[in-house]
């Protein structure tokens, strides 16, 4: 078993999902945002590390799966952006935690099964996954989906390395 935080950045809203491996399943644990209206750019980045080191301090994950930067038109969004995740990358970092990084058509490919799908798809395949009883909001359920894709792609590679389990931890090989 292990607790994963996913991580959905963003200079205004950032997402965050937690869930737990139970075998070759996840069990959802928590989720929310991060909200960040009002304050400049540095108390923003501020409130982004104290938040993801709160939601770490909480539930002891031991990694963690953010969402890369895209391009958009905007430079100065993108940026921004890439701003928010450094802040939520140097707080992973500092807890010790290995952090990884995925695009959004890795995400939409893991848990829609295509890499173009929409966001309502994205949080209808996270409510499903996770037997969710109501659709989460768009922000954490994309933060759901990083976590769900950071499982799915620890569980191919200690397959690729022919691990056989885990032990408190750890893995086993053959």
């Amino acid at each position: 078993m292990a607790i994963l935080l996913g991580i959905d950045p963003g200079s205004r809203i950032t997402g965050y999902g937690v869930i737990e491996e139970v075998g070759v399943h996840c069990r959802y644990v928590a989720s929310g945002c991060i909200r960040l209206q009002e304050g400049s750019l540095p108390e923003r980045l501020a409130r982004i590390f104290q938040g993801i080191n709160t939601i770490i301090e909480t539930y002891h994950p031991q990694s963690v799966g953010i969402e890369q930067v895209f391009m958009a038109r905007n430079a100065d969004s993108a940026l921004k952006l890439g701003q928010a995740r450094g802040a939520a990358i140097v707080a992973a970092v500092n807890h010790g935690l290995d952090v990884s990084e995925y695009s959004a058509r890795q995400v939409k490919q893991a848990v829609v099964g295509k890499g173009g799908a929409e966001k309502t798809q994205v949080q209808q395949m996270v409510m499903a996954i996770l037997n969710l009883e109501q659709v989460p909001q768009a922000d954490a359920a994309d933060a759901l989906a990083v976590a769900l894709c950071h499982s799915h792609t620890r569980a191919s590679l200690i397959r690729m390395a022919g691990a056989t389990g885990r032990r408190n931890g750890r893995l086993l090989s053959r």
